[in-house]
Formats: C-alpha cells, sequence, structure tokens
C-alpha cells in the first residue's frame, strides 16, 4: 500500500505476529505476490477488504501493504508489492533480499478503507498497485453476490496485476494508456454515470485520487471511499510551540517548532502504535480530549476533522496552545 521509513525509536512489539514468507508469485511487471504465514501455522486475525498490514523489515524499516485475498480464518496473508524505482529501500529491498523461508514480524490488519458489504450497488476506481485492496474487494463482493463495477487503468496491460481473472469477469473494464493515445482513465464521466445510491470507492496515484475527489465533492461523505499511499501534498513545516497533556497520567510534553508529537512521545518513553508517519494509516490515532489540532491527515474526513475528536499524532500540529489526548 503505502511505504514509509520507521524514526529511530522502536515501535511496541507486543502486538506484533511473527510470521514467515512462504511464497513469492509475480503477477505482473515489477509486481509480485508476497505470502505469509504464522511460525505456528496457526490462522491468522480475521480481516475484512481493505485492510492492510505493516512488514517489519529485516533492515530496520516498516511497509505498509493491503491484504489481497478474501478468506475467512485465513491460513495466509497475502500482499502485492510493485517495486518502486524511486524506492528509498522498502519494496527495493522487498523485492531483492526476502527469500521464502525469510521470518519477518508483520502488525494485525488495520482498515481505514472499509467494503460496504450491504450496499446495493459498488463502483470500484483502480489505477496501477492501486488495485490490491480493490481486488480483494471484487472477491468478497463476488462472494455476496452483489452488484458492482470496476475501473482498472494501468499504463499497459503488462502492469495489470489480476489481468487474466478480471479479464474473465464482465463487470471489469481495463484501461491501458498506452491502448489509448496516452489519455488516462475519464474519473470524472465514471462518476457522473454512477447511480446515485452508489458506493464508490478509488486507490491510485494521487492524480487519481485528485480527480476522483473533485468529482465526487457533492456526493453524500458516506458514500465516498479514498485511499491515500502517500499524503495528499506535500507535509508543509509542522507548527511547534505548544503543550501536550497526557489525561491518564497528567504529564505534559512541550512540542517544539519542526518536531511531531510522535516523535517527542516516543523520545519519551511512551509506548505507542505508529507506522507510516504520514497520516496515511491510523496507527497512531488518539482521541482528543480538549484543544484544536491543526490536521494534516488523509484519513480523516473534512467533517470528522472538524469535530475535533481524533488525531493522527504524527502528522498533526495544533492550532490551540493545548492539546490533551486520551492517553
Amino acid at each position: 500500500m503505502y511505504s514509509v521509513t520507521a524514526p529511530a525509536a522502536t515501535a511496541p512489539t507486543d502486538s506484533l505476529i511473527e510470521v514467515r514468507l512462504i511464497a513469492i508469485q509475480p503477477v505482473a511487471r515489477d509486481t509480485s505476490l508476497f505470502s505469509f504465514q504464522s511460525l505456528d501455522r496457526r490462522p491468522l486475525p480475521n480481516y475484512a477488504p481493505g485492510a492492510h498490514i505493516d512488514l517489519h523489515l529485516p533492515n530496520g524499516l516498516i511497509r505498509n501493504y493491503s491484504l489481497t485475498d478474501a478468506a475467512p480464518e485465513p491460513a495466509t496473508y497475502t500482499v502485492g508489492i510493485k517495486r518502486d524505482p524511486a524506492s528509498r529501500g522498502g519494496s527495493r529491498f522487498i523485492h531483492e533480499e526476502l527469500r521464502v523461508g525469510t521470518a519477518i514480524a508483520i502488525s494485525a490488519p488495520r482498515n481505514n478503507f472499509r467494503l460496504r458489504e450491504d450496499a446495493a450497488h459498488t463502483i470500484l476506481i483502480a489505477g496501477g498497485i492501486g488495485i490490491t485492496p480493490i481486488w480483494c474487494m471484487v472477491q468478497r463482493l463476488n462472494a455476496l453476490g452483489r452488484g458492482w463495477q470496476l475501473h482498472y487503468a494501468c499504463r499497459s496491460r503488462a502492469d495489470m496485476a489480476f489481468r487474466q481473472e478480471l479479464e474473465r469477469m464482465p463487470q471489469a473494464a481495463l484501461h491501458c494508456d498506452d491502448e489509448s493515445a496516452g489519455q488516462f482513465l475519464d474519473v470524472a464521466a465514471i462518476v457522473a454515470g454512477a447511480p446515485k445510491h452508489a458506493h464508490l470507492y478509488c486507490c491510485g496515484p494521487a492524480p487519481m485520487l485528485q480527480s476522483f475527489e473533485t468529482a465526487t465533492k457533492d456526493w453524500p461523505r458516506d458514500q465516498i471511499h479514498v485511499e491515500y499511499f502517500t499524503a495528499k501534498e506535500p507535509a508543509p513545516s509542522r507548527k511547534g510551540g505548544f503543550t501536550v497533556e497526557l489525561a491518564r497520567s497528567g504529564v505534559e510534553y512541550f512540542i517544539p517548532e519542526g518536531e511531531t508529537i510522535l516523535n517527542v512521545l516516543l523520545d519519551a518513553g511512551i509506548d505507542i502504535d505508529y507506522s507510516c508517519e504520514l497520516g496515511i494509516c491510523g496507527a497512531c490515532e488518539q482521541r482528543v480530549i480538549s484543544g484544536i489540532p491543526d490536521h494534516r491527515d488523509s484519513i480523516l474526513s473534512e467533517e470528522e476533522q472538524a469535530e475535533n475528536k481524533r488525531v493522527m499524532i504524527c502528522c498533526a500540529g495544533c492550532i490551540s496552545e493545548r492539546l490533551v489526548l486520551d492517553l
């Protein structure tokens, strides 16, 4: 899903799961499926389509990827990973260094892109490696017998994961830029033609997501579902110079200019779950008791941010002088 680098401090390990890589299957150019099984071969925690896990790699990096298979009581977790030519060490390490038999730690699944299984109709839009959570949704919708349509765009057919399976499904429309005179998928037209009762999902590169959000701006928010691989825009300089109070202990911490709440608390030895540090995975979410966060995440909707009930402390600043967290 998204690629991030962990800070020097170590993420909490009490909830991590020890697994072994049991299979690597190429599914498109520069893209492979990596399947993991628990060391004791017991079933792994269940999850719903749209979920992702963190891979804690042997080189010290943490990477987040969507689960691709919709299966109850899964014996394995499978993630689709594309080797990024601009990799900062994550996808490159996985493709070049991980071998069948390698043991690593992973997180339990988290889901910020949950499928509404009771929707009368579902429109799915995927770009590139954004097909991975969408493919999981396709399997589940087929199993439920629900109505759905998929629009999947890539630069070329060689880049399309699950292409052979999707070509056999009449609900799936595949768009290749190099077969369309370089024209990108017309997201606005897809949204305009969607039934007004449908739930719409989009996962892909930033330009596609921006087009989708523009096209759906007048739709009911609970029918629109987006997942970002990266932050919506380059993170601005983080606003420091405020105090964070941890309500359960009453301890206060000053957040200086240029620092994050997360890093200050980690440096103080506070045990906090985190992963992406970009506001796109939700691992570090905390409940706000008082104060006004300066939200910079890509998870909460505008309405949820305005409520100021939750905050992603990896990227948020603070508008008020004090922020009290339920921590």
